[in-house]
């Protein structure tokens, strides 16, 4: 289970409520109502505002780990389908090294895809077209990981923020830019004494709030948030995650959240999709996921999870997993899954399961065992 619990943050500052309720961070709270999962298909769905289908993120690589030795093929993200809808927050959960991150960069741009279908809008997106990339970044943006390391230190928050505003709406004057910083630097809790400050003055809560307020000053539809509070304090990570989920209501965006903390993708995400070695294992609501896991990875990640009782904790069993993650480089035959699974069996690495809606859960699930009675927790 060690490669597990890398998965699931130490910290019980964050509700850890059931499937059927409200989530919460902090006093707040972020529920987020449960929304329903589509079943296993190639076709898009023409009313979703992301569409992806069978993505393929490939590397060619070193195999020796010298320029000059023989190339092998990492399969970072291989064959990941889903939608994100109108409105909503769809979690994205992994072990290090799952691929999580290179699909949300893929998605925007910054990675190379290899093969598979993306459409914005109802509309594809032609990989590498610098106009469909200009118009993505203009609708769709990032907040990243490492706040600090995300703005450049040479430019004034004011220069910061306003940048995407200039880059993708050149025609506002000067005095309309500025106004539009100052609002949107209040909307995140920072205000006009901050304009002329440079990065470094900031703490790392602040540059989070700086990288948000960049991220929403162009009024994107989607905003990919790639672990943004995973650097961060616990204190500092439900404060932020509580202004997402205000900034969400108020301007009716959508997330695509990559986290690597199971309470923190509980309390803000209405669909959660789970990826192991660049496949999706699990893709559901919150309610299915959380509250009735159907795949043995799933489970092994909520079994490795702490909770805030110290009762219930001695008394949980912990679900063992054999070895550490397989290397990206050579895969498992079948499913990816099935050297580190406790019920695995013959037929495991003779077929490559695909996510589909498989016994009597809602959830697409890629395990051949998934409503068995052995299967079961």
């Amino acid at each position: 289970m060690s490669a597990a619990t890398d998965l699931v943050s130490s910290t019980s500052s964050f509700v850890s409520a059931s499937p059927d309720a409200p989530g919460g961070v902090g006093t707040s709270g972020v529920g987020a109502p449960d929304a329903g999962a589509r079943s296993n298909d190639t076709s898009h769905d023409a009313d979703a505002l992301l569409s992806v289908r069978d993505l393929k993120v490939h590397f060619r690589v070193p195999l020796g780990g010298y320029p000059w030795s023989p190339k092998g093929t990492l399969r970072a993200v291989d064959g990941v389908s889903f939608d994100v809808k109108r409105g909503e927050t769809v979690g994205l959960v992994g072990e290090s090294g799952c691929g999580k991150s290179t699909l949300a960069r893929a998605l925007i741009g910054l990675a190379p895809i290899t093969a598979g279908t993306v459409q914005w809008r109802g509309e594809p997106i032609a990989s590498g077209a610098r106009r469909d990339a200009r118009k993505i970044r203009r609708e769709m943006q990032m907040i990243f990981q490492d706040p600090l390391a995300s703005l450049d230190p040479r430019m004034t928050i004011e220069q910061v923020v306003a940048e995407p505003l200039v880059t993708h709406r050149p025609g506002i004057g000067r005095e309309e830019v500025r106004r539009r910083v100052l609002t949107m630097l209040e909307r995140v809790g920072l205000n006009v004494h901050h304009l002329l400050r440079y990065p470094h003055e900031f703490s790392g809560g602040q540059c989070q709030r700086v990288g948000i307020a960049r991220a929403l000053i162009g009024e994107p539809h989607l905003v990919i948030c790639d672990e943004p509070v995973s650097a961060l304090d616990v204190s500092i990570q439900a404060q932020i995650v509580n202004l997402l989920r205000d900034l969400q209501r108020e301007l009716s965006l959508s997330y695509l959240f990559v986290a690597h903390d199971l309470a923190v993708v509980k309390a803000i995400s209405q669909r959660v999709l789970v990826m192991y070695l660049g496949r999706v294992m699990e893709f559901g609501t919150r309610r299915d996921v959380y509250g009735a896991p159907q795949h043995p990875y799933t489970r092994a990640l909520l079994a490795a999870a702490p909770t805030p009782e110290p009762a219930r904790e001695r008394a949980r069993r912990p679900l063992l997993l054999a070895s550490e993650m397989p290397s990206p480089l050579d895969p498992p035959s079948g499913c990816a899954f099935r050297t580190r699974c406790p019920e695995a069996i013959d037929a495991c690495a003779r077929e490559v399961p695909q996510p589909e809606v498989r016994g009597g859960s809602a959830a697409r699930v890629a395990c051949i065992r998934a409503g068995a009675a052995g299967a079961q927790r």
